[in-house]
C-alpha cells in the first residue's frame, strides 16, 4: 500500500515514526536503491524498500500490549548505558514491539507497547485526547501547591495545564495526588511539581484514556482485548486472537 516512508517503517516494526523519520534522515533508508528524502511515498508492495541495506521484514499482526512497567527500566528500545530496558519485560510476546510514548527510569505504571505505528500515534499525539492518570505522592505546602496545580504552568519553554488535580490521602505535608495531564512532555508531571513546590516521591500512572493498569502486577504485561484496542483506536483488533 502506498504511504508516507516514516508510516510504512513504522507499519513493519522498524521503529516509531519520529525515529524513522530519523532513520530517512541519516541516509540510512533506500527506495529502489535511491537514498530516500523526507516526505518520501513509497509503495511496500511494489518497490524495493531497505534501512541499512536490510529489506523490510514482512508485515506482521499486529500487536497489543499492556505492561506494569516497575521503577528502574528506561522505555528504549536499547541503552548504551546498559540499562534494563522495557523491551527485556516483553520478550515474551514473540514479536518485536516498542513502547508508546515514555515513562522515566523512576516512574511505573501503565505502558502500552505495539508494533502498529498508526495506533501509536492515535495514542501518544495530543491531538486524540488520550488523558493520562497518575497517582503522585508528594510533600510540601499542599494546599498553596494546588492551587498553583490547577493553573498554567511553564515548563521548558511550554505552557502546561494539568486536566485535574485532586487530592486521594493527605498526612500533615505530605499527600497522595491523583493528577490527570493531556499532554507527555519529558518527565513533566515531576518538573510541574517542582515547580509549584513540592517534591515527588513517587509517580505512578494508572490510565490511558479509558485504559486502566487494574490488578497488573509490576513486571507483568498483557495483550489488550480487541474491546480494548477499539476504544483507543476504532478500527483495531485485538492483537492475540
Amino acid at each position: 500500500m502506498q504511504g508516507r516512508l516514516q508510516k510504512i517503517l513504522s507499519a513493519r516494526g522498524i521503529a516509531s515514526r519520529r525515529a524513522s523519520e530519523l532513520l530517512i534522515l541519516e541516509g540510512r533508508v533506500t527506495v529502489n536503491g535511491s537514498v530516500a528524502p523526507l516526505g518520501c511515498v513509497a509503495d511496500d508492495e511494489f518497490d524495493d524498500i531497505m534501512v541499512d541495506g536490510v529489506p523490510l521484514p514482512p508485515l506482521e499482526k499486529p500487536v497489543y500490549i499492556m505492561l506494569n512497567k516497575p521503577q528502574g527500566y528506561v522505555t528504549t528500545m536499547k541503552d548504551e548505558r546498559g540499562r534494563k530496558t522495557v523491551t527485556e519485560l516483553v520478550a515474551g510476546a514473540g514479536v518485536k514491539v516498542y513502547p508508546i510514548g515514555r515513562l522515566d527510569m523512576e516512574t511505573e505504571g501503565l505502558l502500552l507497547m505495539t508494533n502498529d505505528g498508526s495506533f501509536a500515534n492515535s495514542v501518544m499525539h495530543p491531538s486524540f485526547n488520550k488523558i493520562k492518570k497518575y497517582e503522585v505522592r508528594v510533600q510540601g505546602d499542599v494546599d498553596k501547591s494546588l492551587k498553583l496545580l490547577r493553573e498554567p504552568i511553564s515548563i521548558d519553554g511550554h505552557t502546561v495545564k494539568a486536566v485535574s488535580v485532586a487530592v486521594a490521602e493527605r498526612r500533615g505535608d505530605k499527600a497522595l495526588l491523583i493528577l490527570e495531564i493531556a499532554e507527555g512532555r519529558n518527565r513533566q508531571i515531576r518538573k510541574m511539581c517542582a515547580e509549584c513546590g513540592l517534591m515527588v516521591f513517587s509517580l505512578r500512572r494508572v490510565a490511558i484514556g479509558p485504559l486502566t493498569l487494574g490488578g497488573l502486577e509490576p513486571g507483568k504485561w498483557r495483550f489488550l482485548t480487541a474491546e480494548e484496542t477499539g476504544l483507543l483506536f476504532p478500527g483495531t483488533t485485538d492483537g492475540k486472537n
